[in-house]
């Protein structure tokens, strides 16, 4: 049976599985952006029907999302250890795929750290308030601020998903076909892969506050105060990594 066989059940296994929890994982990213935020948001301040939501809903979705951001990352590294190409630019050979799939793997492990060490770490924060609003006992101060942290690294990571996604399936679908596949060369890879960890950082760092703060009003924030406007700056910043990858590997 080929389903058996040792070389497939670790190339194409791995690459189904990878695929399969990736979708788990973006596609709750996109439903607390798209979805919950918005929808519990015209609840404003007050309520019992928002702490319920929070309490039950977002927990159980919280579950989910942080463990298939774990299985996604996994099942990605396992697909590496069969391969060669990571930050493999200097052979020569295959530049425009190694790079683009390395930009895409930087990507999904900085979205994945996203998720354990910042998003998490705050929602546990606002679960927990919800909790305790609900037995009726007083509010946690300190709710509110993880919970804006939580948001805008949230937005954040659905802002990076587009070009992670572009890079990981462009790797052998564009780059490698399409786009005839765009070899440049090892000197024009780092290049390029320079920008693009260059922009990455600041984008990162700007979601945790690191340029003025995180309260409302920031405007270097205001990439991240409605879906809306996340949804339009992860295509910007995909834009600009796409015309990068075409002008430098060209």
């Amino acid at each position: 049976m080929e389903l058996l066989d040792r070389d497939l059940l670790l190339g194409f296994g791995f690459r189904w599985l990878h695929i399969l929890v990736g979708i788990a994982w973006i596609g709750l990213l996109y439903y607390f952006n798209f979805v919950q935020v918005p929808g519990l948001a015209a609840y404003g301040d007050e309520g019992k029907a928002r702490n319920i939501t929070v309490n039950q809903i977002a927990r159980r979705a919280l579950w989910w999302f942080r463990w298939a951001a774990i299985a996604t990352l996994l099942t990605g590294l396992l697909i590496t250890g069969q391969s060669n190409y990571w930050l493999d630019f200097m052979n020569g050979k295959d530049v425009g795929h190694d790079v683009a799939i390395s930009t895409g793997m930087v990507l999904g492990i900085l979205m994945a750290a996203n998720v354990w060490m910042v998003i998490w770490k705050n929602q546990k924060i606002v679960l927990a308030n919800a909790v305790n609003v609900l037995e009726g006992k007083d509010a946690d101060p300190n709710a509110a601020t993880a919970g804006r942290r939580a948001l805008l690294v949230s937005r954040q990571n659905m802002i990076f998903s587009v070009s992670m996604l572009w890079f990981m399936v462009g790797s052998a679908h564009f780059y490698d076909v399409f786009s005839g596949g765009l070899e440049g060369n090892a000197s024009s890879a780092w290049t390029f892969f320079a920008v693009a960890m260059v922009v990455t950082a600041l984008l990162q760092l700007n979601a945790l506050g690191l340029f003025g703060g995180i309260k409302a009003g920031n405007k270097m924030l205001v990439i991240y105060e409605s879906h809306r406007n996340a949804i339009i700056t992860s295509f910007v910043l995909w834009a600009v990594l796409w015309i990068a990858s075409e002008v430098l590997l060209g």
